[in-house]
């Protein structure tokens, strides 16, 4: 079973595009968007497992420059 999650992201003013454009670049995200509102981008990814989705995406998430906030909403599986 895979993890997915959104990661809703804040940013330093005037950085959301270049910072969606870099994050759409990390293995694992399926989507990365500029939005408006309390947030500035909104991606989607998915991993192999809860500690994979950590090492892998979210460690390269949270090293991009001009993030200032992340919020990680994981997705429930309606299986369950």
């Amino acid at each position: 079973m895979s993890v997915q999650a959104y990661i809703l992201i804040q940013t330093e003013v005037g950085k959301a595009a270049g910072v969606a454009k870099a994050i759409s670049a990390i293995p694992g995200v399926t989507i990365s968007e500029g939005v408006t509102g309390p947030y500035d981008v909104i991606m989607r990814a998915e991993a192999s497992s809860m500690e994979d989705f950590g090492r892998t995406v979210l460690s390269k998430v949270q090293a991009v420059s001009g993030i200032t906030r992340t919020l990680t909403c994981p997705v429930t599986s309606s299986d369950y």
